[in-house]
């Protein structure tokens, strides 16, 4: 069912969306240019802002245990290396589950009753871990269970995506979808980022529990945290979206049921844009689980360690940032072009890591070149991670509701990437001494997927094109010459 209905009246000239009720739009027409210039524009960019801090918050909360769990040993807690790992992994478990089922929400219950509800559901990890992070003798189970509900925050991405791209004109949909991504994808960078500074005093007067007595791995001296604030500095966040978000989104008029929706399974580019984002995101949220446990791992030891999240929060923030200013280059000259340079700039990092021995260092002295390259991945990451959301709506551009769908289902599988990487990683290390086990692997998928989208999508004469509006019209003009040659 087409995003454009129901058809305008007789005269032709009514432009302004209408509501159902409080929550369905009448009528939603962004390919309609009198009605976007009119008031179409504005509802979309309005819905985007408040759906992108609400989303923001999303990764926020679904990445903070990877900012709270190389504490937890340093506090009190004993649990062993490869039980971080798993602390790290599970809200890529859960979110990726969660994906899945977010994947078909929206055409059935709509934008205003899923991301409000979404987005008050965050609530539960962020109060339960911070209780638990108050209890050294927390068992590893709770704490894993805790761990999996973050999962909350990781799991809605697959509503918000197909969301935005409901609201906007495929011409704009790959920047549009860029800054939500990129935006949101900063709330990785934030939890990492706010998490030393935050459990540095008390919050709320002492309200929120007491002290613990932090002892760096890497010596210094001791010093007073209130390591429960990097999960309860969420809770007024999340309470003011969720109200914020019932109060002014509105959703548009595309229903379907989930049966109709498993048509996106039938069509073979469903799974090779699986795989594309699997490359991408997939690499950029395991990555983003696994950075500070692998600082803390491979270097941790050495005299005068560095402090795992001094550097954690850059490798998000670069992926982040690229992945906001992506979205319009890959609306000029095409996603696929830039997803091909994704796979390659992967492939190239992950083995200078592996000759270059920076996953089985034998001194400090490799870190700044290690840094160096685990950035590297976070770009190509980035921009793979913008330049995906450019070609999937184009792949599917007869159909919306179908593009939507695939959007969301694509980030439901790559959302399993920081399980996936944190677990792998922590068992390489543990098994191996080195992380290099997991980036041979890790090299291999990505060769697979970039050949997959250098056959289907960006050599020339094959494949559904993804040509950018310069190339696009070149490549347009060509097909015709040959054909009356």
């Amino acid at each position: 069912m087409s995003a454009d209905i129901p058809p305008m009246g007789a005269s032709g000239t009514k432009a302004a969306p209408e509501t159902a009720g409080e929550t369905w739009l009448t009528r939603w027409a962004p390919e309609d240019q009198q009605f976007w210039g009119e008031t179409g524009s504005r509802v979309a960019w309005q819905t985007l802002t408040l759906t992108t801090t609400s989303l923001l918050l999303s990764f926020a909360t679904w990445f903070m245990v990877s900012g709270i769990v190389v504490r937890l040993p340093e506090i009190g807690f004993e649990y062993t290396d490869m039980q971080l790992f798993w602390l790290a992994a599970m809200p890529g478990l859960a979110g990726g589950t969660l994906r899945i089922v977010h994947t078909f929400l929206i055409p059935m219950f709509g934008t205003r009753h899923v991301i409000t509800v979404a987005t008050l559901l965050k609530l539960i990890p962020c109060i339960g871990i911070g209780l638990a992070i108050l209890n050294p003798s927390t068992p590893f189970w709770l704490f894993l269970v805790l761990a999996l509900s973050a999962g909350f925050g990781g799991g809605d991405f697959s509503s918000y995506m197909p969301s935005t791209s409901l609201f906007f004109p495929k011409r704009l949909q790959g920047t549009a979808l860029g800054i939500q991504a990129g935006i949101g994808n900063f709330g990785v960078s934030v939890t990492q980022f706010v998490t030393p500074w935050i459990i540095g005093f008390a919050l709320a007067g002492g309200l929120l529990g007491g002290s613990q007595v932090l002892n760096l791995r890497g010596g210094g001296e001791p010093r007073e945290v209130w390591l429960q604030n990097a999960a309860f500095i969420y809770v007024p966040f999340l309470i003011l979206l969720g109200v914020l978000c019932w109060r002014y989104l509105r959703s548009v008029p595309v229903r379907a049921s989930f049966r109709e929706q498993l048509d996106i399974f039938g069509d073979k580019h469903t799974w090779f844009c699986t795989i594309t984002y699997v490359m991408t995101f997939g690499s950029f949220a395991g990555l983003s689980a696994a950075f500070p446990l692998m600082i803390r791992a491979l270097y941790g030891d050495f005299p005068g360690a560095p402090d795992p999240l001094t550097f954690a929060f850059l490798g998000p923030l670069v992926g982040s940032l690229v992945r906001v200013l992506m979205g319009w280059p890959s609306d000029r000259w095409g996603g696929s072009i830039f997803t091909q340079l994704s796979g390659i700039g992967l492939i190239a990092c992950g083995l200078a890591l592996i000759f270059g021995g920076h996953l089985a260092p034998t001194t400090l002295d490799q870190f700044p070149v290690f840094v160096w390259l685990m950035l590297g991945l976070f770009l190509f990451a980035g921009i793979g991670n913008a330049s995906t959301f450019r070609q999937y709506p184009l792949i599917f551009a007869h159909s919306p509701r179908q593009g939507a769908g695939v959007i969301g289902f694509t980030a439901a599988i790559a959302a399993y990437g920081p399980f996936v990487f944190a677990a792998l990683i922590g068992m390489s290390i543990d098994r191996t001494g080195s992380a290099a086990a997991f980036f041979w692997g890790a090299i291999a998928f990505w060769a697979v997927a970039s050949a997959i989208n250098w056959w289907h999508y960006t050599r020339p004469g094959k494949g559904r094109w993804d040509f950018g509006t310069t190339w696009g019209t070149w490549w347009d003009e060509h097909t015709r010459r040959n054909e009356h040659a």
